[in-house]
C-alpha cells in the first residue's frame, strides 16, 4: 500500500525551520552546538579558560575575554550542574546548557535548546525598521529593551551583556548586526567563522 504524503503541518514544520539560506534543525538542542565551541577539549565541560580561549579565538581582547569569562561561567555553572555542589573551578555542563537559559532574552532558544523560527524571525519584523535584514546598534538596543521583563535583573544583564558582546565582535563596516550573522549565532556556526576571520588576519 503507497505511503500517504506528508502532513501540511509537517510540511510547514521543514519550511519554518529554513531561515535564509540555510535550514536549523527544529528537533536538536541547537544551544548545545552554540555552548560547545567553548568546550576547547570537548569533554563536556566548559571551564573559565576555556571560555577566556574561546573568545580570543573569535577576536574577543584579553580584558573583554576575562570578563566575559568570569561573568558567563559564574552565570551558568550551578544552573547546568543541578544537585552538585558548587565547584570553585565554575564549571559549565554542555549536556544542561538550556538550564542556564535566562528571561528577558529573545525567545530564539525554547526551554530545550531548540530554535523558534516565529522568534527568530519576530526579531525583524519587530525591530529593524531601517532594513528587514540588519539590525542597527539603536534598534538593538530596542530588541533588548522590549524584552526586559519585570523584576528579571539577572536575565536583563545577561541579555545586555551576551547581544552588545555580540555587537561587538560580528557587526560589520557599517556597524550592522546582519541577519545571518545573528542567525549563525543560534546555529553555533558564528563562532567558527569568527575564529577563521580572527586566524586569517593574524596571518596577514
Amino acid at each position: 500500500m503507497a505511503s500517504s504524503p506528508p502532513s501540511l503541518n509537517h510540511k510547514q514544520e521543514e519550511v519554518a525551520g529554513v531561515v535564509g539560506e540555510k535550514s536549523i534543525s527544529l528537533e536538536d538542542n541547537v544551544l548545545q552546538k552554540h555552548a560547545a565551541f567553548f568546550d576547547i577539549n570537548k569533554d563536556g565541560v566548559i571551564y573559565p579558560w576555556e571560555t577566556f580561549q574561546g573568545m580570543r579565538e573569535i577576536g574577543s581582547g584579553i580584558l573583554l575575554s576575562i570578563g566575559g569569562a568570569i561573568f558567563i561561567n559564574l552565570f551558568l555553572s550551578q544552573t547546568t550542574r543541578p544537585g552538585k555542589f558548587p565547584s570553585l573551578l565554575f564549571p559549565i555542563e554542555v549536556k544542561n546548557i538550556q538550564l542556564g537559559k535566562h528571561g528577558s532574552d529573545s525567545g530564539v532558544y525554547d526551554t530545550e535548546g531548540r530554535f523558534v523560527p516565529s522568534k527568530f524571525e519576530a526579531i525583524f519584523s519587530k525591530h529593524a525598521h531601517t532594513n528587514p535584514n540588519y539590525l542597527t546598534y539603536d534598534e538593538l538596543k530596542e530588541m533588548i529593551k522590549a524584552n526586559r521583563e519585570p523584576k528579571n535583573l539577572t536575565g536583563r544583564i545577561g541579555s545586555f551583556v551576551e547581544w552588545n558582546i555580540l555587537y561587538k565582535l560580528a557587526k560589520d563596516k557599517s556597524g550592522l548586526l546582519q541577519k545571518d550573522t545573528i542567525r549563525g549565532v543560534y546555529d553555533g556556526s558564528l563562532f567558527e567563522q569568527l575564529k577563521n576571520q580572527h586566524s586569517s588576519g593574524k596571518k596577514k
